[in-house]
């Protein structure tokens, strides 16, 4: 057993709550710039401190009109826009507990959620997220009142506050502490149903203040913004919103993917987050594209150049060459990829699987440094991150101050700390199986540490393959590489019980016009790759690579390509974009069975 506890960087404390850091930046910075809302294409229009404090405390107050008590539930169910981090702030100022909802979850999730949180209150964006929750709520006997955003409600909850006196905030405030439960977020469920993780008002101030000390440099730096674009729903930008409340960091919130790198162009971040699969569409648009202008033996070569600059800085620095070869490339390659993400990006934090080596030592070569970490729902997201003064590509970092990682005998990650969750809402049994007597909770994940401290994720328990010959493989490690060819959508690795590994690949739609293109294939559609020669040559290089990672007995032997991709649509991704194993084994059995033919 190998055990890494790191000491907090700010003292221990059961003052104060989430409710309270609006008024506090208002009394500290009252005309600093808060939030850019966006006002129309390619321009934003600006809130400070002393507005969103002023705008929280009255839709408060219209919460409060409604009904709301200390300790309701009030789910939300939205895009991610200004209004939900106004709503999250306001719920807290009323002393409600906020109930996070996918914008896109089924009426059966909506239902699920709402009822098993009990909540008094629900908040949605749009007509389709009121019919989705009028459809279940029959079943929903708590609940009373459903305020739309696009509807004017949050107009409505203004004027429904109006009367609502100074006294009744003051007090909802003074009936909270840190240990208060501020969220019930219910952990996306890629097996049965969802639990409820109870995080309280301290899980996310200790660690948003802890962490703002270690990464000072990043989120309080002069003129540091981020642009959220992943959904509010998932801890991880719910972490991130909260952070930078608590740093007084300018945020902006994009709703539309599509519509991302004009949002980019114009808000110019200092840094973002994103998931891993980001990361790898920007780096698999950016090399499609460059194929397709006939610019693709370029790209490679500044792709490499780039990589080993970045390895050489791990290694005493690079070579005169290799700096004059990387200045040019940062001409001709770098700088552009850097101006696609708004020409300020210095960081970029990354988290809700595994990024790898490639991609990272990639984005540092050409001045985007992503810092990788790890984290869970039950954990307020980071447990542990990259810090800007000392960065290991390939992991995922030390433990952050306050925070502590475990090592099991069988090398499962065990986690306490500031961050780690009150319990699952309602599930004594599920708590208690998750949580050891002294705190440690068991995450489930399969990882190392190394001597410096720094933790390196190597798969899932559960998903550890167990192959015929008693060789255990874990699947992360190749799907990872795999997935980083811009052919390759979602991919499952399969063998449990059979004499070798084989992978099931869904194929990229967005990226296949350019990359038919660029191999000659312009006039084929998508349906018709999976029998085509210079498809299955070129997914058969990627798995050679990826088995580049394993050994022999781990390595992918066969493959197979599904007709249809992976989706939350067909509800084989959850809304964190994780694959539901058990549901795609279950549904492709015949599949798997033909690779074994």
């Amino acid at each position: 057993m190998i055990e890494l506890v790191v000491e907090a960087l700010v003292p221990d404390t059961t003052e104060g709550s989430l409710a309270d850091l609006p008024g506090r930046n208002a009394h500290l910075d009252p005309q600093g710039i808060a939030f850019s809302k966006k006002a129309s294409a390619g321009s934003w229009s600006h809130v400070t401190w002393s507005e969103f404090a002023a705008d929280v405390d009255s839709v408060a107050k219209g919460l409060i009109a409604q009904g709301v008590a200390v300790g309701d539930r009030v789910g939300l169910m939205s895009r991610t826009r200004y209004e939900w981090t106004l709503l999250d702030f306001a719920v807290w100022r009323a002393g409600g507990v906020v109930v996070p909802i996918y914008e896109t979850s089924s009426a059966d999730q909506v239902q699920w959620i709402l009822g098993d949180s009990d909540a008094r209150v629900v908040v949605v964006e749009t007509d389709a997220h009121r019919a989705t929750v009028e459809g279940a709520r029959e079943s929903l006997p708590v609940l009373e009142h459903i305020v739309q955003i696009e509807g004017g409600g949050v107009d409505g909850l203004r004027e429904q506050g109006q009367d609502v006196p100074e006294s009744d905030l003051h007090d909802r405030s003074s009936s909270l502490d840190r240990s208060s439960i501020s969220t019930i977020i219910y952990t996306s469920g890629t097996t049965g149903r969802p639990k409820g993780c109870e995080l309280t008002h301290d899980n996310f101030l200790a660690l948003a203040e802890n962490a703002i000390e270690k990464l000072s440099g990043v989120v309080r730096a002069s003129g540091s913004s981020t642009l959220l674009f992943l959904p509010l729903a998932h801890v991880f930008a719910r972490f991130i919103e909260v952070l930078c409340v608590a740093a007084r960091a300018r945020m902006g919130h994009s709703s539309d993917i599509r519509s991302l790198l004009d949002d980019f162009a114009t808000f110019r971040p200092t840094f973002v987050l994103a998931v891993p699969r980001v990361f790898e569409k920007i780096y698999n648009s950016a090399e499609a594209k460059a194929a397709a202008d006939g610019k693709g033996k370029i790209f490679l070569r500044a792709v490499t150049v780039a990589i080993a600059h970045s390895e050489a800085l791990d290694a005493g620095g690079p070579s005169l060459p290799l700096r004059v070869q990387h200045a040019v490339f940062d001409r001709l390659v770098y700088g552009k990829l850097r101006a696609a993400m708004g020409g300020q990006v210095s960081y970029a934090v990354s988290g809700g699987g595994p990024l790898g080596t490639r991609l990272g030592h990639f984005f540092r070569g050409i001045g985007v440094t992503i810092l990788e970490g790890y984290g869970l729902t039950e954990t307020t997201a980071p447990v542990t991150v990259n810090t800007p003064d000392k960065i290991k590509i390939g992991t995922v970092g030390p433990p952050l101050p306050g925070c502590g990682v475990r090592i099991d005998a069988d090398g499962e990650i065990l986690t306490r700390g500031v961050g780690v969750f009150a319990g699952y809402h309602d599930n004594e049994q599920a708590t208690h199986e998750a949580m050891d007597d002294d705190g440690w909770f068991h995450t489930g994940d399969i990882g190392e540490l190394d001597a410096d401290g720094y933790l390196k994720i190597t798969g899932r328990k559960k998903e550890i393959i167990v192959t015929a010959g008693g060789k255990n493989v874990a699947p992360a490690v190749l799907e990872d590489r795999l997935r980083a060819h811009p052919l390759v959508s979602q991919c499952i690795v399969v063998g449990e019980g059979k004499p070798f590994i084989g992978v099931l690949v869904t194929l990229d739609s967005e990226m296949w016009p350019l990359w038919a293109k660029a191999h000659g294939l312009a006039d084929l559609s998508i349906t018709e790759a999976p029998n085509t020669p210079v498809v299955l040559e070129a997914l058969q290089t990627a798995i050679d690579r990826a088995n580049e990672a394993v050994s022999r007995a781990e390595s992918i032997r066969k493959f197979a390509i599904l007709p249809d991709d992976f989706t939350e649509e067909n509800g084989y991704l959850t809304p964190s974009l994780k694959l539901k194993r058990p549901l795609v084994l279950k549904d492709f059995a015949d599949e798997v069975e033909k690779l074994y033919g």
